[in-house]
């Protein structure tokens, strides 16, 4: 992430953002259990809040500061703060009720990559598990916040496909006019 990115998702109009707009449609509808995996947690804009409606959440962000940085902040919480790849996920099969990415996936450094994070996703997914995602349509205000940082935009046409090759059954993509929701589920009973 380039500085105006660790800027704003740290800031405390984008936790505002977060917790009172974009995470209650994101969750609008759907389940997230007792064990939450939140992927690319940065600075933590979702964390207190995941927190507080799941009994244990799991949040992995690959940046070792920002890890450390959100360990602090939530230590003694109801969960942990573990460094990891979105791609290579440290968790057994079938270990979560619920996956959480938001903006996330245009992070990762190629669609293969985005691919491999997909199935990893769908591995650690009990049956009957929740993939939540949010993503930013690609264009050239997106693409100029992300200079100097990675920006590998997914394409909305191209989910539904791409997260059936990963093994998911039931999909949808919303839209709203910042980005997307994704929303699959692991098939199988809970």
């Amino acid at each position: 992430m380039n500085r105006f990115e660790i800027w704003f998702c740290g800031s405390s109009l984008w936790r505002y953002i977060t917790e009172r707009r974009l995470l209650p449609w994101l969750l609008s509808g759907c389940w997230l259990g007792d064990r939450v995996l939140e992927v690319g947690a940065g600075p933590g804009a979702t964390t207190r809040e995941l927190r507080r409606r799941s009994a244990r959440v799991t949040s992995l962000e690959y940046d070792p500061v920002s890890v450390a940085k959100l360990a602090a902040r939530h230590k003694g919480a109801r969960g942990d703060v573990l460094r990891g790849d979105a791609s290579a996920l440290p968790f057994a099969d079938g270990m979560f009720s619920s996956v959480i990415a938001i903006l996330v996936l245009h992070h990762l450094k190629s669609r293969e990559q985005q691919d491999r994070a997909l199935a990893e996703f769908h591995r650690v997914l009990r049956p009957g598990g929740v993939f939540l995602a949010f993503e930013i349509q690609d264009g050239w205000m997106q693409r100029f916040s992300h200079i100097g940082s990675t920006f590998v935009p997914v394409s909305p046409s191209s989910v539904s496909a791409r997260l059936s090759a990963a093994g998911f059954g039931k999909t949808a993509v919303d839209f709203q006019s910042s980005g997307f929701r994704i929303c699959a589920y692991r098939s199988g009973q809970a």
